[in-house]
């Protein structure tokens, strides 16, 4: 007989059911520990998902929230400037908000139905719903237009083409800021930020006359202007 049917033998009955019981209690503990770690990350997932998914379907584009330095170089150059402006996948809708704070009858264009809703929410929230609106579209099926001032977060593989666009629809009075990426043949009027937070300022009456005259330019300016110091 081993030693463990030995102290089985020998041990109390009582014994034996408290240790039975405490392993079942810290069975029961362990499965309701999985569950909940299990359904909170599925319920996260559903939360983020919809927040994170391209935003833009014809060049995938994801949800990256712009930087406080970005909004406020993106405010900095167009410090001058007022009327309309849009914002070409607002995302979560801070730049069209921080416009409107400031004056700009603004505007958001962004796929993302739920970043829309909850742009349409925070605008409402910041007291701003009145200057603002948040539009659920493509941005290659709308037209830019109205806007005298454009604001862009955009990836490489879609800046030629936004490009050509732009000249196309925009009032030779219009500004654009491109921000994280500059587009790939206008030269920019001067640039703001460095980094990620960098922003490229573009006067549309220069693009259209060199699009018109079928003419392509470097994308980096003589001068460079870097951002004042914020506290």
């Amino acid at each position: 007989m081993s030693q463990e049917e030995l102290y089985l033998d020998s041990a109390p009955a009582g014994e034996l059911k408290s240790d039975v019981t405490e392993k079942k209690s810290r069975s029961r503990l362990g499965l309701v520990v999985t569950g909940v770690l299990g359904g909170s990350l599925v319920a996260l997932y559903a939360v983020a998902a919809p927040f994170v998914a391209p935003a833009l379907r014809k060049v995938c584009l994801p949800f990256v929230p712009a930087t406080t330095a970005q909004v406020e170089n993106v405010l900095r150059v167009l410090r001058a400037r007022s009327g309309t402006l849009v914002d070409i996948g607002s995302g979560d809708g801070r730049i069209v908000i921080a416009a409107a704070k400031h004056g700009f009858q603004a505007s958001g264009f962004e796929l993302n139905p739920w970043l829309v809703w909850y742009s349409r929410y925070k605008a409402l929230r910041e007291g701003v719903h009145r200057s603002t609106s948040f539009h659920i579209s493509d941005l290659w099926k709308v037209s830019f237009a109205q806007y005298s001032n454009v604001v862009i977060f955009g990836v490489p593989q879609m800046m030629e083409q936004l490009e050509l666009k732009l000249a196309n629809e925009l009032p030779s009075t219009a500004k654009v800021v491109a921000c994280r990426f500059p587009f790939p043949t206008w030269v920019p009027e001067h640039i703001a930020g460095e980094g990620i937070d960098t922003v490229w300022v573009y006067d549309a009456k220069t693009f259209k006359t060199h699009i018109q005259h079928g003419m392509t330019k470097r994308t980096t300016p003589e001068h460079e202007d870097t951002p004042e110091s914020h506290t």
